[in-house]
């Protein structure tokens, strides 16, 4: 046994030396990169820098590739931007759809950010170093040589128009032909609506109110006229004023934010009007409390107890004290309809009112109330459109599942890019 180790030694010193000078030896030898260019990135805000070049013949080996700025001069100083290794740095990488850069593996891409590399506080500085022109090397290396490029010159610019973002153009240019095709569509013919207990009993609460000579309340909601739920609110507030001044009934609006007041002030004038009763028009029907949260509930809880309104509307976005509200107005026996898109009141709206609209019954309310033309198209528009959503989101998710599973990656990232938001 020791004879046959004996025999065996010259072979395995020779082996060892062998794999010693392959690992001291490089296994290429690190050649400067051809057609380097430096130019603006395509589609952005005039931030980076794409530097592109040809794929080298040792990319196959463990090639480093360096990408260094310099601000000065051609000779430096030079600022080490990135660092790719030699089967990295492609087109693909870039993060842009294919409608926008064509997609290829001869060239090399690296986006490069100078003010990740030069920092800058102030706005101006920022202006300053992004547009600045700068000098470009990408520097070869295998470990132990390193291989300079030539030196180019790039800078960054502003872009007018994202190529990227072009789908969601296409979308929405779509979308609001669909939506101008159903406002036509409905000036000639009505449009079905899916029937809405909640605002089919509109009638019964101010008729009951006018039978028992008490007055309606009507609340926005607690955030201000910028919110959505708040506009959509005050349509139905003005719908439901013109059938309130029909009946000559009294309306309270009572305000938490005075643009909203504003607002529905002119809201409520314009319905009185519109129903040919603008002389039962009063400017106290709206009124201004307090921006603060409770000693609004409070103030309006204690003119429902003291007044016993006959039907109360909760439109719009609600916080705490949604429940504050509807408790008090159930114990006076008030007709309570609410209509919220603010999930986590919903559950007390439901136990504490009579009829509740849950979330897009809130926007739809407008139009079902008032059958315009235009309200009616939007919203049939959008019914349209949000299909139009589900039905890419199931077909899109059924083509990529299918081409992960026979094997096409491209099916799942054009797919993907298509309905990416860029």
């Amino acid at each position: 046994m020791r004879m046959n180790i004996l025999k065996l030694l010259p072979a395995i010193i020779l082996n060892a030396g062998l794999c010693a000078a392959a690992e001291t030896e490089p296994a290429f030898t690190a050649q400067p990169v051809t057609s380097l260019k430096a130019a603006d990135m395509p589609y952005d805000a005039g931030e980076g820098i794409l530097v592109t070049w040809d794929v080298m013949p040792h990319d196959e080996y463990a090639a480093v590739y360096v990408v260094e700025l310099s601000s000065v001069s051609a000779a430096g100083p030079w600022v080490k931007a990135k660092e790719v290794l030699s089967n990295k740095g492609f087109t693909s990488e870039l993060g842009l759809p294919f409608w926008a850069l064509r997609k290829t593996d001869k060239v090399r891409a690296v986006a490069v950010q100078p003010l990740d590399i030069f920092p800058a506080e102030s706005a101006e500085e920022k202006k300053k170093v992004s547009e600045a022109e700068y000098f470009v090397r990408v520097r070869c290396t295998n470990g132990r040589q390193v291989a300079d490029s030539a030196v180019v010159t790039g800078r960054a610019r502003s872009d007018w128009f994202a190529m990227p973002r072009l789908n969601n153009l296409v979308f929405t240019l779509v979308f609001c032909g669909i939506v101008l095709w159903f406002i036509s569509h409905a000036r000639k013919k009505d449009l079905f609506l899916r029937r809405i207990p909640g605002l089919d009993a509109v009638e019964d609460a101010i008729g009951r109110a006018t039978e028992m000579g008490r007055p309606i309340y009507f609340l926005t909601g607690r955030l201000d006229i910028d919110s959505i739920s708040t506009i959509a609110a005050s349509l139905i507030l003005g719908e439901i004023a013109k059938r309130i001044a029909q009946y000559d009934t009294q309306l309270k609006v009572p305000h938490t934010y005075a643009m909203t007041m504003a607002v529905c002030q002119e809201i409520t004038k314009q319905a009185y009007s519109e129903a040919g009763r603008p002389d039962a028009y009063r400017e106290d029907i709206n009124f201004f409390i307090t921006e603060d949260q409770f000693a609004y509930t409070a103030a309006v809880n204690g003119m429902m107890v003291r007044e016993k309104p006959a039907a109360c509307f909760y439109m719009g976005y609600y916080y705490a004290e949604s429940l504050l509200l509807t408790e008090v107005g159930a114990s006076v026996g008030a007709i309570q309809i609410a209509g919220s898109d603010s999930e986590h009141q919903l559950p007390f709206f439901f136990i504490t009112c009579d009829y509740t609209l849950i979330g897009e019954e809130l926007y739809a309310a407008g139009a079902y109330l008032s059958r315009n033309p235009v309200l009616v198209g939007t919203l049939r528009g959008q019914d349209v459109g949000k299909a139009f959503v589900m039905l890419s989101i199931f077909f899109g998710v059924a083509l990529a599942t299918l081409g992960i599973l026979i094997r096409r990656d491209s099916w799942v990232e054009t797919m993907l890019q298509i309905f990416k938001s860029y």
